[in-house]
């Protein structure tokens, strides 16, 4: 919710502009219409001999759950490039030769998830700092009750399905709401 204009710090309030057709926060003072558009999570299957790597989260939401290394998305970077620095600052690794592999919309909460595939550089890996560990699972080991998001498994299953098939797709998905 936005309350004060980021122009000219009077109050704003909720209304459909001319020309549009969402209600919109604008400031009556000076017009500055206040959009809210959801929000990149990038991050990356990174894989090593056969294994995936998943870190072990360190902060909420899902603390203590696994996932793949992923993150909110920095102005000025690309998505690539967004992934690689997630996997870097939460697994301390490095990721090479990554190609777009699953972009997963979650309007219920105004994100969009995409997912990189790609090789761990040299094998290393290690917790940053927001995570309490890091491990490489071949698809048996996978924790899969205790991973963290749904587009997180959803990513992993048609990894692991494209990897049995012989051939690795691009997936594009909406997650729904659940009941």
């Amino acid at each position: 919710m936005i309350y004060f204009c980021s122009q000219c710090g009077k109050p704003v309030r909720q209304r459909v502009p001319a020309g549009d057709n969402r209600l919109r926060h604008v400031c009556d003072a000076c017009g500055h219409i206040h959009y809210e558009n959801p929000r990149l999570v990038l991050g990356a299957i990174v894989e090593w001999q056969g294994r995936v790597l998943l870190c072990r989260r360190a902060i909420e939401p899902r603390a203590g759950c696994w996932t793949l290394p992923a993150g909110f998305m920095e102005n000025g970077e690309s998505t690539q490039a967004a992934a690689a620095r997630e996997t870097l600052e939460e697994a301390c690794a490095h990721v090479e030769h990554s190609r777009l592999f699953a972009l997963i919309d979650v309007p219920q909460i105004d994100q969009v998830h995409v997912f990189y595939r790609g090789a761990l550089a040299g094998g290393k890996h290690a917790p940053g700092e927001e995570s309490l560990e890091t491990a490489l699972f071949v698809e048996e080991q996978i924790p899969w009750s205790q991973l963290a998001f749904r587009t997180v498994r959803l990513a992993l299953e048609h990894y692991f399905a494209d990897r049995r098939a012989g051939v690795f797709g691009q997936h594009q998905l909406i997650l729904e709401a659940l009941c």
